[in-house]
């Protein structure tokens, strides 16, 4: 689903693209010497001589403007970087791929231990979700609890349907690569109509899936569902065409963080919100190839 990670940021939305925008083309004025560039940006204050002149201070020099870039604004060479989050990434991977081992072992002894994963993953996703200043202890916290469930729903479905998470794991890293070689051909573009058409259709998913939980947990329809058949087939594919659409709605976002000159440690913020996308695109379609072999 959309990501409000970076949707409700300012360093991943649209406000930070602005703003570096804004600076960028100022920055070039002045490199141009554009005078007429200038004054029609900035207030007609007096020349600097006349002012040092006529100011009060000592020496004749004015206190420095107050910057108008974001707070959180760096100089590029100190801000985040592509590599920064490919690392972060890594390493929320690596440690939900160790603790999904332990799901993988002991959860279908213990099915309690899917609950403990699922409720404390949804806990510290809201947390990590909303929270202004990125934690890396509380993004690596809850790439553990993914792990713990993730492993424990993967053995499940493994036991009824011998092969389908490597399958699921290839889709996923397939998906995933495609639809970052598209993005960086630019290809796909994300633009204001792409946003309110994911929006829209985001919406659409999440309250058909909700009512389809209701069914099948209350006896009135079972097995998948609505999802059973070839419209679960449909449904399937159309889930997964979403997942990868928000993939491609969060590397813009991170691409404009890159570009706003992001400190580093948004870093996090930016590895927390690939997985949350990549978590619901293997389930997607962990879910979809279960229906296809049934």
């Amino acid at each position: 689903m959309q990501n409000p990670v970076f949707t409700s940021s300012a360093v991943f939305g649209e406000k930070a693209d602005r703003a570096v925008t804004a600076t960028d083309q100022r920055l070039r004025a002045e490199a141009r010497g554009d005078a007429r560039s200038g004054a029609a940006s900035a207030p007609a204050y007096p020349s600097s001589t006349a002012y040092a002149s006529s100011t009060p201070y000592p020496g004749g020099t004015a206190p420095a403007a107050t910057p108008t870039t974001p707070a959180w604004a760096t100089p590029r060479s100190a801000g985040m970087t592509f590599e920064d989050v490919v690392l972060r990434t890594a390493s929320v991977f690596g440690v939900l791929l160790l603790v999904g081992v332990v799901g993988w072992h002991y959860g279908p002894q213990h099915p309690a231990l899917i609950w403990v994963g699922v409720i404390g993953g949804l806990a510290l996703g809201l947390v990590n979700a909303f929270k202004k200043s990125p934690s890396a202890p509380l993004v690596l916290a809850y790439g553990a609890f993914e792990g713990l469930a993730l492993g424990a729903i993967s053995a499940y479905y493994e036991a009824v349907w011998p092969g389908i998470v490597v399958q699921a794991v290839l889709a996923t890293v397939a998906t995933f690569t495609a639809t970052l070689l598209l993005f960086r051909s630019g290809k796909v573009r994300v633009t204001p109509r792409f946003v309110r058409w994911l929006m829209v259709a985001v919406g659409g998913y999440v309250l058909f899936s909700l009512v389809n939980l209701v069914l099948t947990w209350t006896g009135v329809l079972d097995g998948w569902g609505l999802r059973s058949g070839p419209w679960g087939v449909l449904i399937g594919l159309v889930a997964v065409g979403l997942a990868a659409a928000c993939l491609i709605m969060d590397f813009d976002s991170i691409a404009r963080g890159v570009r706003a000159g992001a400190p580093k440690e948004f870093a996090w913020s930016a590895a927390f919100g690939l997985v949350v996308t990549l978590v619901w695109l293997y389930l997607e379609l962990l879910r979809l190839l279960a229906i296809l072999r049934r």
